[in-house]
C-alpha cells in the first residue's frame, strides 16, 4: 500500500503538471529583428499616467450634482485629445495589466508563481526600447521593467512597500507622494546640466504609477468617498504635472500624454476576474500626434455608458489594452516591443496618411516576424514528414501581402495598405497561436491514455482487496505476462526514440511514456477483469444499470457544480430525500430529521451570492454567538457525566470558547477601527496570529474520545474562521459540521441496518492513533455511497460560499486582522487556509466514518480516488482555448482545483489523522483514563 501511495501521488503529479506544459507554456520566442517606422515621430517624449485599480464608470460619470469628479480630463476628452475604453484581460492583476500596457502581450499565467513581481521569462518593453525612462510609483511595478533594460537608461523612484497599508488613515499619499517627486525631480532638472540634456533627448519616457486609487478601493470599495475623492487628487495632480512639463519645454507641443489603468475593481474591492468593472478601464489620450476631439451624432455601442456618461457627442474609441504599447512606440519613434501582439489604433493618430500605413506596416512586419521565430523553432523539433505548417499562412501568401502592402503605399493607397496590414496581422496572430498549441492534442492524448490506465488499475485494486474473486495467479496466466512485459517494453522504447527525434522536452517523455507501465499493470489482472465480469452477469441486470445510472448522474452533478453552484443546493435536497427512500426514517427518526434539517440549512449557502459581495460584520458576530451557545450546550452535556470530563478538560473547553471570544472582539474591533481610518491595532494583530498558531495544537489536548476531539476540532477552526471572515461565510463550517456530525451517525445506523453489528455507539467511539484500521468486513455497493457523500461534501466546502471568480478575486478585507500591508503570498496563504478549514472539517468527520463503519479507510480512500479522477477527466476534456480569457481561465482552473483535490486529499487525511487521534500531555502528567 505504500508503494501504491508513493506512485499514485507521482502520477497525480504529473497530471496535475500536464495541463501547465500543454496550456501553460509561455508564448515568447526570442530572435526576432526590432521594426520601426522610419519616418519622423510627432513627439519627442511621452508622460504615461497609470491610475491603478480605476474603473472607468466612477471616471467617466457624473456625480449626484452632475459634476465631473475628474474636471480635468473631461475637459481633455471634450476640447483637446482622444478617449474610449481600454478592454482587459482575465487575470485581472496589477502585473499583467502593466505587462499588456508597456509590452504589448498578455503575460501567462506561469508568473503567478513569482506573486507577478519577477519576470519568469524576460520580455522586451516600451521602456526598454526608449532612450530615456524616468518613472515613479510602486516597487513591484517598476522594478520588473527596470530589471530586464540593457544599459543604463531606466530610472526609477519608489517608496517603501511598507507603504501600501490598506489600513492607513491617508492612503492617497501615495499618489501625492509620485506627485512631489516628479515636481522636486524638474526643479533640481534646472540646476542640474548633465540631467536637463537627458531630459531634452527625443524617445524619452515618463512613467507615473499612482497605486492610491487600487488602495482606497481595496479598503473602502470603489463606491466610498475615499475612493472617489482619490480620483479628484489624480486629476488635480495630473493638471499640475501637465502644467509643469508644458512649462519645462516651452510648450513646444512634442509632448504626447496618455492616461489609463491597468485593471478595474468590483463593487466589493477586488480584481482578477473576469467582471466588467474589472476588465473595462479608461483611457484617455492627447498631446502631439492625438487626434483632437471629434464630435459625432451617433455612436454604435451596445451598452449604454454613453449616455450615462454624457459622452456621445464625443467620438469614442475603445482598444484592447495590448493596443496601447504599439501606439506609444509609434508616437515617439522606437521600435515596437518585440514580442507585442498590439495592433495599432491608426484612428487614435494625428498624422498624414503615409504614417499611419508606414506605422501600420511597421506593426504587421513585426508581428510576423515572432510568426516566422515560432515556425522555425517548431519545424526545426518536429519530423519533416510529421510538420504540418499553418495553412493560412504559408510563406508565398507572406511575400505576396508584404509586397502588396508596400506597392500600395507607393501608390498612396494608403487605406488599402492598412487594411492589407492588418489582415496580415490577424492571420499572423492565428499563426502564432496555431504553433503555440501545436503539440497540444499529442500531449492530450497521453494524458488521457494515463488517467483510464490509472483510474482502472485503483478500480482494480479494490477489487482484489474485497471481493475474493482470484486467489492467486495460475501458470496458464504467467506465460502471456512475459510476452506482454516485452511488448511493453518495446512500446517504451520506440516512444523514448521517437522523442528523441523530436528534440522534446524532459517532460514529453514522462508524459508519453508513464502509461506504458500503467497498462502493463492493468493488463496484467486480466484473469481479475474476467471473473469480475463474470460476477456481474449473476447480478440482475435492473439492480445493477440502476445504481450505475445514480453513479453517473451523481458525479455529472458534481461536475455541473463548478459551473453552477445551484446544483449543489440540487444535491443536498436529494440528500435531505434520501432517508425516505431507506429504511432509515422507520429506524431512526430523529437522526433522520437532523440529517434533513441540516441538510436543507446546508442547501441555502449555494443559493446565496459569493462571498464578498455584501461585508456584514454583524452576521460574523452571529456566527460567533452560535458557535458559544452551542459550546455552552455541549459543555453543559459533559459537566453532567462527571466520569468522563476531568478538570485539565474542563479549563480546555472554557479556554477554547474564550478563544472564539477573543476571536469576535478582534474582528469587531479591527473592523471599527479600519472604519474610522485608525488602521489595524497592534494588539489586534499579535492576538489575530495567537489564535491562528494555537488552533491546530488545542485539539491535541483534548480527550481522543469521538464527540470530545470533533467538537474540539471545531471550536479552534472556528476561531480562526471568524478572524477571516466578512459576512455570512463564518455561519458556513459551523452548519456544515453539525451535518458531518449526524452523517458519522448515519452512517453508523446504515450499517446497522445490514445486519453488521457495530461494537461501540458513535458518542462513547475512540479515535486510534493506528495508520489502518483492521478489515473487519467485506466491501458494499453502499460503501461507495460513502464515497461518494466525502466527494460531494468536499466540493460543497469549496463551493458553498463562493466560485472560481470569487477565490481568484478574493476580498483582501478578509486577512485585515492579520495584516494590511500588501503582501501577496501572506495574504494568499492566510485566504488559502480559510478556504481548507471546511474541507479539514469534512476530512476529520471522513476520519469517524471510516471508523464507525469499520471499513478500511484504504478502501474508503481508493473509491474517492476514483470518483475524483473521473471528475478530472471530465475537466480535462472541457479545457478550453477558446472563447473568452474568463472562460479559459475559469476551465483550466476547474482542472487544477479536481487535481488539487486529489492531491491534497492524502495530505489532509493526514492532517486529519494528526487531529482526530494525537494527543499532547501538558507538564508531563500522566495520560487520563480515558486515552
Amino acid at each position: 500500500m505504500l508503494l501504491f501511495f508513493i506512485l499514485g501521488l507521482f502520477v497525480h503529479f504529473v497530471f496535475f503538471g500536464s495541463i501547465f506544459d500543454i496550456y501553460f507554456t509561455s508564448p515568447l520566442v526570442h530572435g526576432m529583428t526590432p521594426q520601426f517606422t522610419p519616418l519622423p515621430p510627432p513627439a519627442k517624449r511621452l508622460v504615461l499616467f497609470v491610475a491603478d485599480g480605476l474603473r472607468a464608470d466612477t471616471l467617466y460619470e457624473l456625480d449626484e450634482n452632475g459634476n465631473s469628479r475628474a474636471p480635468f480630463i473631461r475637459n481633455i476628452i471634450m476640447h483637446e485629445g482622444s478617449w474610449g475604453l481600454s478592454h482587459t484581460r482575465v487575470p485581472t492583476e496589477s502585473r499583467p495589466g502593466h505587462v499588456a500596457l508597456i509590452a504589448g502581450f498578455y503575460e501567462d499565467v506561469s508568473a503567478v508563481a513569482k506573486g507577478w513581481k519577477e519576470n519568469p521569462v524576460e520580455f522586451d518593453s516600451l521602456i526598454n526600447e526608449s532612450k530615456y525612462t524616468w518613472s515613479w510609483g510602486s516597487p513591484d511595478i517598476l522594478t520588473m521593467f527596470a530589471k530586464g533594460a540593457y544599459g543604463d537608461h531606466v530610472f526609477t523612484y519608489t517608496y517603501d512597500a511598507d507603504s501600501e497599508d490598506f489600513g492607513a488613515h491617508d492612503v492617497t499619499k501615495l499618489d501625492t507622494w509620485v506627485f512631489d517627486k516628479v515636481k522636486e525631480f524638474f526643479h533640481a532638472a534646472r540646476n542640474n546640466q548633465s540631467l536637463f540634456s537627458k531630459l531634452n533627448e527625443e524617445k524619452i519616457v515618463f512613467f507615473l504609477h499612482l497605486l492610491g486609487i487600487d488602495t482606497n478601493g481595496h479598503a473602502h470599495r470603489p463606491s466610498s468617498r475615499e475612493y472617489k475623492d482619490n480620483i479628484k487628487l489624480v486629476d488635480a495632480g495630473m493638471k499640475e504635472m501637465v502644467s509643469i512639463l508644458e512649462h519645462f519645454y516651452g510648450n513646444d507641443g512634442k509632448t504626447a500624454f496618455i492616461f489609463t489603468s491597468d485593471h478595474g475593481m468590483t463593487d466589493w474591492g477586488s480584481h482578477g476576474a473576469g467582471h466588467p468593472s474589472e476588465t473595462l478601464t479608461p483611457f484617455v489620450t492627447w498631446g502631439a500626434g492625438i487626434k483632437y476631439p471629434q464630435k459625432v451624432s451617433a455612436q454604435k455601442f451596445d451598452d449604454a455608458f454613453l449616455k450615462e456618461w454624457r459622452l456621445e457627442s464625443w467620438k469614442r474609441q475603445d482598444i484592447h489594452q495590448a493596443d496601447i504599447a504599439p501606439l506609444m512606440a509609434s508616437l515617439i519613434g522606437v521600435p515596437f516591443p518585440l514580442n507585442s501582439v498590439g495592433i495599432l489604433p491608426v484612428d487614435y493618430l494625428n498624422n498624414t496618411d503615409l504614417f499611419k500605413a508606414e506605422s501600420m506596416f511597421t506593426n504587421a512586419i513585426q508581428i510576423l516576424e515572432q510568426f516566422k521565430v515560432k515556425m522555425t523553432q517548431k519545424k526545426e523539433v518536429t519530423l519533416p514528414f510529421l510538420f504540418i505548417p499553418f495553412k493560412l499562412l504559408p510563406e508565398s501568401k507572406q511575400l505576396n501581402i508584404v509586397r502588396k502592402a508596400r506597392s500600395y503605399i507607393k501608390q498612396r493607397k494608403y487605406d488599402e495598405a492598412v487594411s492589407l496590414c492588418k489582415e496580415l496581422i490577424h492571420l499572423a496572430l492565428k499563426g502564432l497561436s496555431y504553433y503555440h498549441t501545436y503539440d497540444r492534442f499529442f500531449l492530450a492524448i497521453n494524458v488521457v491514455l494515463g488517467f483510464l490506465g490509472w483510474t482502472s488499475y485503483a478500480f482494480l485494486l479494490i477489487i482484489k482487496s474485497h471481493f475474493n474473486l482470484t486467489r492467486g495467479v495460475n501458470k496458464e496466466v504467467k506465460k502471456p505476462s512475459h510476452l506482454l512485459s516485452c511488448s511493453c517494453i518495446a512500446i517504451g522504447v520506440f516512444v523514448a526514440f521517437f522523442l528523441l527525434l523530436q528534440d522534446c522536452p524532459w517532460t514529453y517523455y514522462i508524459y508519453c511514456l508513464l502509461p506504458v507501465p500503467i497498462w502493463y499493470a492493468v493488463l496484467r489482472e486480466f484473469q481479475v477483469i474476467q471473473d469480475f465480469v463474470t460476477l456481474l452477469l449473476t447480478v440482475p441486470p435492473s439492480y445493477f444499470v440502476g445504481y450505475l445510472l445514480v453513479f453517473i448522474l451523481g458525479i455529472e452533478i458534481l461536475v455541473l457544480s463548478f459551473f453552477y453552484r445551484y446544483m449543489l443546493t440540487a444535491g443536498l435536497l436529494a440528500f435531505a430525500g434520501w432517508p425516505f427512500i431507506t429504511q432509515l426514517w422507520t429506524r431512526a427518526k430523529s437522526i433522520s430529521l437532523s440529517w434533513i434539517f441540516f441538510s436543507l440549512l446546508l442547501a441555502a449557502f449555494p443559493l446565496m451570492p459569493v462571498v464578498g459581495r455584501k461585508p456584514d460584520i454583524f452576521l460574523v458576530m452571529g456566527a460567533g454567538l452560535l458557535v458559544l451557545l452551542l459550546s455552552l450546550c455541549v459543555l453543559t452535556s459533559l459537566i453532567k457525566r462527571k466520569d468522563s470530563f476531568i478538570n485539565e478538560e474542563l479549563l480546555l473547553h472554557l479556554f477554547q470558547m474564550l478563544s472564539v471570544v477573543l476571536s469576535m472582539c478582534v474582528t469587531y474591533s479591527t473592523h471599527s477601527s479600519l472604519r474610522k481610518k485608525q488602521g489595524l491595532p497592534l494588539l489586534n494583530q499579535i492576538i489575530s496570529w495567537l489564535i491562528l498558531a494555537f488552533s491546530l495544537v488545542l485539539p491535541l489536548l483534548s480527550p481522543t474520545s469521538l464527540f470530545e476531539r470533533l467538537f474540539s476540532i471545531l471550536l479552534s477552526l472556528m476561531s480562526t474562521y471568524i478572524l477571516l471572515s466578512t459576512g455570512y461565510e463564518a455561519l458556513f463550517p459551523l452548519v456544515l459540521s453539525c451535518l458531518m456530525f449526524v452523517w458519522i451517525q448515519v452512517e453508523q445506523e446504515t450499517l446497522q441496518q445490514r445486519g453488521i453489528s457495530c461494537k461501540q455507539k458513535v458518542t462513547s467511539v475512540r479515535f486510534t492513533c493506528s495508520t489502518d484500521i483492521t478489515q473487519f468486513r467485506q466491501l458494499y455497493l453502499d460503501d461507495v455511497r460513502r464515497a461518494f457523500f466525502l466527494v460531494f461534501f468536499l466540493v460543497t466546502a469549496f463551493f458553498g460560499t463562493g466560485n472560481i471568480a470569487s477565490v481568484n478575486s478574493f476580498d483582501l478585507a478578509s486577512v485585515y486582522c492579520f495584516l494590511t500591508v500588501f503582501s501577496p503570498f501572506m495574504m494568499g496563504a492566510l485566504m488559502m487556509w480559510k478556504i481548507l478549514i471546511p474541507f479539514v472539517l469534512v476530512m476529520c468527520a471522513f476520519e469517524a466514518v471510516q471508523l464507525t463503519t469499520q471499513l478500511s479507510s484504504k478502501s474508503l480512500f481508493l473509491m474517492v480516488l476514483v470518483i475524483s479522477d473521473i471528475m478530472a477527466l471530465h475537466f480535462f476534456f472541457l479545457v478550453k482555448d477558446y472563447g473568452s480569457w474568463l472562460d479559459i481561465g475559469t476551465s483550466i482552473s476547474h482542472y487544477v482545483i479536481v487535481m488539487s483535490m486529489t492531491i491534497v486529499l492524502v495530505f489532509l487525511n493526514g492532517l486529519a489523522h494528526l487531529l482526530t487521534t494525537k494527543k499532547l500531555r501538558l507538564c508531563g502528567k500522566p495520560k487520563s483514563h480515558l486515552i
